[in-house]
């Protein structure tokens, strides 16, 4: 940039623009100069130039013009455009003034670092909002992996500043930083472990901002609202927000409900625990009346040898969970009897509701299951349930 400047004041001077020794009058009245011709051009691109590339953007069916051709995008390369001018022509007005003329240079040079890095983030924040956009990019965590980028870019502007300040090569000031690279990675460990989870997260398709994760080691049990950096924000049901770093999902365990909103149907799994004294086998009168009363098929009577009350019991459910309407056929469904525990033999209904809504779930589930309990004693089996005191005294009143 030095020899740019030199070469520009001998140019000026041998013909003749700008004199060795200026007066005072002369050096103000190129700044005012400058400065005019600045304003003229700043004007000239927000009034002329902006408008007529954003009448051109919109008159296309594409998109991607809009946002790299946006307000934010085009004021930012304006404001590049003032440094670049006033370093061209400060020669003007300091040719005869080198000390100066070299401060003002390096001041005009970091100005420049910096509108560039600010240009560079609106590049970035116009990237982020088109992949927002996009059909396979919206969902996926690439927040962290710009952060990252940003990081990146304002670590090398700042090194680049700091050479122009101290007139040193930006080269060696990265290799003295090599020796203390053992330091930075320290200092920035949760950004490049951010980093690497990110991309892992994104390429494995395992997180995606929207998604209902449950990790109950951290206290996470809600929707993904942000996937950055250094976080992972979860919006929980009881509206609290728990933040987790990225690298965990990576390498502990997490539970995401992405596959049954996909499926769009979610499962049902529960048990009704059935007193072991009340299974028996059932008369021939109780299962004509099983009959009768729709509760059991034709085939029951004929199966011939003893049928067990809790056989019957686990025919009418499968049937009956079967025929409702609000459960998925597409998906199974099981009526099975478990391992008998001290608490009773457990009967599990395992089947899909055709809904994902929490609400409209919760609701489905509750109705089966008040059903199986009503329909419970029809069969003369009794729900187990664990005597508390009061029951106790009415127990023993019953019985006396």
């Amino acid at each position: 940039m030095e020899h740019i400047n030199e070469e520009m004041m001998q140019l000026l001077v041998s013909t003749g623009l700008v004199e060795n020794d200026m007066t005072w009058a002369a050096r103000i009245a190129v700044i005012l100069a400058m400065l005019l011709l600045i304003f003229i051009i700043n004007v000239l691109f927000t009034r002329v130039i902006m408008p007529a590339v954003h009448r051109i953007t919109a008159s296309t069916k594409a998109t991607w013009d809009d946002y790299l051709f946006s307000k934010q995008m085009l004021r930012g390369f304006c404001r590049v455009i003032d440094p670049i001018l006033v370093y061209i022509m400060m020669p003007m007005a300091f040719n005869d003034m080198p000390q100066l003329l070299a401060f003002l240079t390096k001041v005009c040079e970091v100005y420049l670092v910096v509108v560039t890095l600010m240009l560079i983030n609106t590049f970035l924040n116009t990237l982020y909002k088109m992949s927002n956009e996009h059909e396979h990019l919206r969902n996926r965590p690439l927040k962290g992996v710009y952060q990252m980028i940003k990081l990146v870019s304002v670590s090398v502007g700042v090194i680049v500043a700091i050479a122009i300040l101290m007139d040193s090569d930006a080269t060696s000031i990265i290799a003295g930083l090599g020796a203390s690279a053992a330091v930075l990675m320290l200092i920035f460990k949760d950004s490049i472990l951010g980093l690497v989870a990110g991309v892992q997260l994104s390429a494995n398709d395992m997180l995606r901002p929207g998604d209902w994760i449950t990790m109950a080691k951290y206290g996470a049990n809600g929707y993904v609202e942000e996937v950055s950096l250094t976080i992972v924000k979860v919006r929980n049901f009881d509206k609290t927000v728990t933040t987790i770093p990225p690298y965990v999902l990576v390498s502990d365990s997490f539970q995401n409900w992405r596959g049954m909103w996909d499926t769009g149907a979610r499962r049902i799994m529960r048990s009704v625990y059935i007193d072991v004294s009340s299974v028996r086998f059932c008369t021939a009168k109780e299962i004509d009346g099983y009959i009768a009363d729709g509760l059991a098929d034709q085939a029951l009577a004929e199966y011939g040898c003893p049928v067990e009350n809790l056989k019957v019991y686990r025919h009418y459910l499968r049937k009956y969970i079967t025929s409702h309407p609000e459960i998925d056929k597409n998906q199974m469904i099981m009526v099975r009897q478990l391992q008998p525990t001290p608490e009773g033999v457990p009967v599990e209904i395992y089947c899909f509701t055709t809904t994902t809504v929490w609400p409209e779930y919760e609701r489905i589930q509750s109705d089966i299951f008040d059903h199986v309990l009503a329909i419970t004693p029809r069969f003369g089996l009794k729900v187990f349930q664990r005597i508390s005191a009061a029951n106790c005294h009415n127990y023993d009143w019953q019985h006396d």
